[in-house]
């Protein structure tokens, strides 16, 4: 009987079920697709890149696990508030407060079965897409890989039926403190505000003195460094939680304070619809600022690091390609690259030296990186200095003329790197002295493309065959093969980021739709009375708009900050940490709008009367 009672309960509220069930079907989608690539070993062991980026999915594992808890705890909440009042009338009835306690259970039970159900089977959907994605991209085979993975099941539905069990039983508990009248009454309850008076401008002084501090320890966190984390979190995520507290219930006052603006239309019920909310609403708001900067700041950092791939490999490889004495197969590779510079030197090798001229080497001037400061990283020029006949690389005397130059031993260094001859050193001398030289004869070919990924399938192939001229032992090491290192990193970083980013953003904005639409019956009879006393249905609606349109603005605009400022907390790793940070704020936009317009239509069918 009380199986049958939760689910006509269920199917009442169906359409305000289908958003908690969206959240929670992509909190364990999501959650399913980070467990399938971090707890895959045989994958992993058969991948040399993946194991190397395994503790990133980790890592994204439990942060996105700790915040998961928190939405679940929350969202769950939802279906207490929804039902408050109908279990109020159940007990006015003389039904037993134990016996809607069951019915609650039942109610949270199955809706989190069903999430489960639909998350994993979306989250096997998304790890084959993903998981394809990702080997196409760091260019490894799927050996070992599979969507359908018994241990992530097991591990998902371990963890969220804990959590539905807990939220549950929470529920349970404040539903059985709870009186009968407070139910009855629940929709004409009002929360009281965090602070009054004078109190709030000292609140309001202490929150901006907070934020200060946080975004000075972000844009100090290379000299603070662990210090700065903490005390950016702290003080970022306290200042946050009290400028929503004291300084926005300030800014609704002065909104209401402008006459013109207030007297405009319905604006006067508009303004008092968001003062008597405001209170209730400032937590969540805050909240959901802080999982719009964890966010989009986890898609922003993401794609920082795969583009900081590129300046590093370029700042610490000079050329693209350099080869000695390359085979037939490695001429007909080079022949179809197109390169902006491309020089060949020759030289000699006896049993001390290995010789190169002055005259190849000048009239073809290589590219040396500089090191002057930070800006300057990429900074390449060519060597501009004379070679002097007879001078000899690693001599630390320049002053006696027999030492080369420091600019042109940064030069040999990348023409003759050190695997080659490591026993033996370089020394220049002129055309004449290299024709009397008896020592093998070589040539060396350095090139730079006019552009190194457009190239990835020719660089490969050229590294595979210079380990098989020089064995797989030495410490052979090439452009491609640093890309290749930095590109595996970044690669699983951009993935954690981007989908635990659409995970908080996702998770963000349904928190802010449940509050909402939970407390969406108490303006019912108010939106009554103003239609009874002839005010349109399309002024309301515009009320309707442009209060939700505030009240997700404010959330938005001070995540938005949070994100543009704590970017700044890489800038000691990355080159750009601000690499197109305008496409994850374009991602949350489009989410946080979509979430926008579904809550006004929920919202006006909770509170416009229903038409036959």
């Amino acid at each position: 009987m009380l199986f049958k009672l939760s689910m006509s309960g269920l199917k009442s509220k169906l359409k305000d079920y289908l958003v908690l069930l969206v959240g929670l079907v992509i909190s364990v989608s999501i959650f399913y697709l980070f467990q399938t690539l971090a707890l895959n070993r045989a994958f992993i062991e058969a991948n040399s890149v993946i194991s190397q980026i395994q503790f990133v999915f980790h890592a994204g594992s439990v942060l996105l696990a700790i915040i998961t808890f928190f939405y679940i705890l929350y969202a769950n909440s939802f279906l207490l508030s929804l039902r408050q009042k109908e279990f109020g009338m159940y007990m006015m009835l003389g039904a037993k407060k134990r016996k809607i306690t069951v019915l609650m259970f039942i109610e949270t039970i199955v809706i989190g079965f069903v999430s489960l159900i639909i998350g994993i089977a979306l989250g096997i959907g998304l790890s084959q897409v993903i998981g394809q994605l990702l080997m196409k991209e760091l260019e490894f085979t799927a050996g070992g890989y599979h969507a359908f993975y018994v241990p992530s099941i097991v591990v998902t539905c371990i963890f969220f039926l804990v959590l539905f069990m807990l939220s549950a039983i929470l529920n349970s508990i404040k539903l059985s403190r709870v009186s009968v009248l407070q139910l009855v009454h629940s929709d004409v309850q009002a929360e009281n505000s965090f602070v009054k008076g004078k109190k709030t401008f000292g609140i309001a002084f202490l929150s901006i003195i907070l934020l200060a501090i946080g975004y000075a320890a972000m844009l100090n966190m290379a000299t603070l460094q662990q210090l700065g984390i903490i005390i950016s979190l702290v003080t970022t995520t306290s200042g946050t939680y009290l400028l929503f507290m004291s300084v926005l219930p300030l800014i609704i006052k002065k909104l209401k304070a402008n006459k013109k603006r207030f007297e405009k239309g319905i604006n006067a019920f508009t303004f008092a619809q968001l003062n008597f909310r405001i209170n209730s609403l400032t937590k969540v708001l805050a909240t959901v600022a802080m999982l719009v900067a964890l966010g989009a700041g986890a898609i922003s950092v993401g794609m920082a690091f795969k583009n900081n791939v590129m300046i590093m490999v370029e700042g610490f490889n000079t050329y693209d390609v350099v080869t000695h004495n390359p085979t037939a197969e490695e001429k007909n590779i080079l022949a179809d690259i197109k390169f902006d510079e491309k020089y060949e030197y020759h030289y000699k090798v006896d049993d001390q030296f290995v010789y190169y001229t002055k005259e190849d080497l000048e009239k073809q001037r290589p590219i040396i990186q500089t090191f002057q400061d930070e800006k300057s990283f990429r900074k390449k020029e060519k060597v501009t200095g004379e070679l002097p006949v007879g001078s000899i690389v690693g001599l630390e005397d320049q002053q006696s003329g027999l030492a080369v130059p420091e600019e042109w031993a940064f030069a040999l260094d990348t023409i003759q790197p050190y695997y080659l001859y490591p026993d033996h050193k370089i020394k220049i001398i002129d055309q004449k002295m290299f024709g009397d030289v008896k020592g093998k004869e070589g040539i060396a070919i350095i090139g730079k493309s006019d552009d190194f990924q457009a190239y990835m399938m020719e660089w490969k192939k050229i590294d595979e065959l210079q380990q098989k001229k020089y064995g797989n032992d030495t410490n052979m090491y090439s452009k491609y093969r640093s890309y290749q290192d930095m590109y595996g990193f970044a690669s699983g970083t951009i993935f954690m980021g981007f989908f635990l980013g659409i995970a908080f953003l996702a998770m963000m904005a349904s928190c802010l739709m449940f509050k909402i639409l939970s407390g969406a019956t108490k303006d019912i009879s108010r939106y009554q009375m103003l239609r009874k006393i002839g005010v349109r249905s399309t002024l309301l609606t515009k009320s309707i708009y442009k209060e939700l349109f505030l009240v997700f603005l404010f959330p938005a605009i001070v995540g938005i900050i949070h994100v543009l400022v704590g970017m700044e907390m890489f800038s000691f790793i990355l080159i750009a940490p601000y690499f197109r940070v305008w496409l994850p704020i374009v991602i949350f936009t489009v989410i946080y709008a979509s979430y926008y317009c579904i809550t006004v239509q929920l919202y006006k069918g909770i509170v416009f009367p229903k038409t036959n």
